[in-house]
């Protein structure tokens, strides 16, 4: 039966599976952001060649699972050449879950910036603006408060997702849970891991509710 202290010392480790887990979400889901904007303009853009590149990109991405895509960039890299070897499994997780990020991303951005007035271009245009400065100066900006809530919630999910990492035996969450449950022979360590993820869960659902109310414009 498990009592009381066996249940204090899941808690270190578990926390140390936090760590990688927040790490892992935060760094993946900001590279993610960063790349998705140059994904969002490249399938906007009127030259077929950046257009078609981005739109299959977004098409791969999101017509294939996660799980497949951090199994082929670990396992599957290193048998196309041993130069795309990736050794460490934290980076490895970084590259499949920020590709897989972006692409989400690139239309939420591809959303929000098309939910602009057109107004805004044309006023653009008549300072005698050019594109990328209108894209800069004026639709981007205004585009940042409309991502809040939709990226927000790609957020809570790519924390979630994280849990994938524990089949390239990356220590999360998951795979210390894992890990405890083998070595004590009991399941119930699923729940103050269960719990553990409802409090992080909280946590960032709880900030970025306050940024949507500070910035949004649908608040």
């Amino acid at each position: 039966m498990t009592n009381l202290q066996t249940i204090i010392d899941w808690i270190p480790p578990l926390l140390r599976g936090a760590r990688v887990t927040i790490a892992l979400t935060i760094l993946a889901t900001s590279a993610g952001v960063i790349l998705s904007l140059f994904v969002a303009l490249g399938k906007m853009s009127k030259n077929p060649i950046p257009n078609k590149i981005c739109s299959a990109y977004i098409f791969f991405f999101r017509g294939t699972p996660l799980l497949m895509q951090l199994y082929f960039i670990y396992y599957g890299l290193p048998q196309i050449s041993s130069v795309l070897t990736i050794n460490n499994r934290f980076i490895a997780a970084f590259i499949a879950f920020s590709l897989n990020s972006a692409a989400y991303c690139a239309e939420i951005i591809r959303a929000a910036i098309q939910s602009i007035d057109k107004g805004q271009f044309e006023a653009a245009k008549a300072l005698r603006m050019s594109y990328a400065q209108t894209m800069r100066l004026v639709i981007i900006p205004q585009s940042i408060r409309r991502l809040i809530p939709p990226v927000g919630n790609e957020f809570i999910m790519m924390l979630k997702d994280a849990s994938l990492v524990s089949i390239i035996a990356l220590t999360d969450i998951t795979k210390q849970t894992r890990s405890i449950s083998s070595s004590s022979a009991t399941a119930l360590v699923y729940v103050p891991a269960m719990i553990l993820y409802l409090i992080i869960t909280a946590i960032f659902t709880f900030v970025f509710h306050k940024l949507e109310k500070k910035y949004s414009v649908y608040v």
